[in-house]
């Protein structure tokens, strides 16, 4: 083991030193390694706040400084467990925006302006709002820069990406390349875009981005729980239902994010007259726990006021890719959904586009594989694609940018599951949701902007 210790040190050592004269070619000699960029932060209603977060090599008195009130003491959070060179994530909370405004923020180091850049406050409940919706997206390719092209192009309010965030194991080098540079872009061009900082991202963790554990192999894993600011409103999971670090890198983990690890990967937020719920589908979580379907349950209980019920996670409960097929366990809160009136879920992992039909489930034990649930299924296939549908839509939005999957099974409805609607898998794309009061608009398009779906829902 120490001899081991000794050449992960050694390798840090060299990574450091790449690092470095890498990021003084990058970076040049701005002070800051990652440009600010918009989260939820601990807010899961408040539309007048805003956390602004950055990255930098080193600590220093930061500021961020909004349109009203003084200027913020940003709070650092020291990483001290990747392979990369320490560094330190900071937050400023910013208060009194005014609900659906764009406004002006600037980050200063010792009273001196670093940054600036306009932001869009979060919509209140009397707003139309738009949601841009992706996942299995960091692949530093020419996909995944297409979605985030045509992303920009469609001006969202949010945007939220179902799992899969960096490939392929959530390294703090992964979001360095693959995450960072082509969504947090200094401006606007096929390459990469400006959209982090403008607006509102929400994410949750997939199977890429949390399942990585031995740290003595990768000791910068588990950059979700470093490098996203989300409510701490979800359950208390306990020692049993999150990543089960092992290795010498597993303490410095845990320290460096903090209470995010695991408690940021599962969390609910008001956006517009949304209520959105945000869960972890990974295998380590075991959602026929009555414990964490309670917290499900009275999740969207509370949520009485909200016009529309969304829950996103990245295991797709109904799937008819041959990919991925037998990893249902989401299926065990369809019930649960149900009763709490959701409207439409959210999932990626498959690396494609696929629609149900409106549908309602009772799951009555597994499957022959794992993973696998069986269940009485009922489907409503009068829904014209307007109006009120009976049931819950589950809708699988994985072709953000990495490989596709069965493409062979585009046009061969015979492979294809009976609540599946639409199968599209050719060709990459992303999800818009437009929302306006009690009318809802999901489109689906394709990286050059072309209309693969649409369906409307009244109430």
């Amino acid at each position: 083991m120490a001899l081991s210790y000794r050449l992960i040190r050694w390798k840090n050592i060299m990574r450091l030193f790449l690092f470095l004269a890498l990021s003084s070619l990058v970076f040049g000699q701005t002070p800051l390694l990652v440009s600010p960029y918009l989260q939820l932060g601990n807010q899961p209603k408040d539309a007048k706040r805003m956390t602004v977060v950055f990255h930098a090599p080193s600590s220093g008195r930061f500021t961020v400084q909004g349109p009203k009130g003084k200027p913020v003491v940003a709070v650092a959070q020291k990483i001290a467990a990747t392979s990369a060179p320490e560094h330190f994530v900071y937050s400023a909370e910013l208060s009194g925006l005014k609900p659906g405004a764009e406004f002006a923020y600037t980050v200063a180091l010792d009273g001196k302006t670093i940054f600036e850049a306009k932001g869009l406050a979060r919509k209140s409940a009397g707003q139309p709002t738009r949601t841009v919706i992706f996942g299995d997206s960091g692949q530093d390719n020419a996909p995944q820069r297409e979605i985030a092209w045509q992303t920009a192009q469609a001006k969202p309010d949010m945007v939220f990406i179902v799992g899969d965030i960096v490939y392929s194991r959530g390294l703090v080098s992964e979001y360095r390349k693959k995450f960072f540079p082509i969504y947090n872009a200094d401006s606007d061009t096929p390459n990469g875009v400006g959209l982090l900082r403008r607006r509102l991202f929400t994410g949750v963790a997939g199977n890429h981005d949390t399942v990585t554990t031995d740290t003595n192999k990768y000791p910068d894993a588990q950059a979700y729980y470093f490098y996203w600011k989300q409510p701490r409103n979800g359950p208390a999971l306990g020692a049993k239902h999150q990543p089960q670090l092992q290795g010498d890198f597993a303490a410095a983990i845990r320290s460096s994010a903090g209470d995010a690890f695991p408690n940021a990967a599962n969390y609910s937020f008001d956006y517009g007259n949304a209520h959105w719920t945000m869960l972890d589908g990974n295998d380590y979580v075991d959602w026929q726990d009555p414990a964490l379907q309670k917290w499900v349950a009275d999740d969207l209980a509370r949520a009485k006021k909200a016009t529309w019920r969304f829950v996103g996670f990245h295991q797709p409960g109904f799937n008819s890719s041959k990919a991925h097929f037998s990893q249902q366990q989401l299926r065990w809160l369809a019930p649960v959904f149900e009763k709490g009136g959701v409207d439409v879920v959210f999932s990626g992992h498959v690396h494609n586009y696929q629609r149900t039909y409106p549908l309602t489930f009772a799951p009555t034990g597994t499957g022959a594989k794992k993973g696998e649930v069986e269940g009485t299924l009922t489907l409503d296939q009068s829904y014209p694609g307007k109006g009120k549908p009976k049931g819950v839509i589950y809708i699988v939005t994985g072709a953000g940018g990495a490989g596709l999957y069965n493409p062979e099974q585009d046009q061969d409805r015979a492979t294809w599951q009976p609540f599946t609607k639409l199968f599209v898998s050719r060709t990459h794309s992303f999800s818009i949701l437009d929302l306006n009061g009690k009318n809802l608009l999901f489109r689906q398009l394709d990286g050059k902007g072309l209309e693969l779906d649409r369906f409307e829902i009244q109430k």
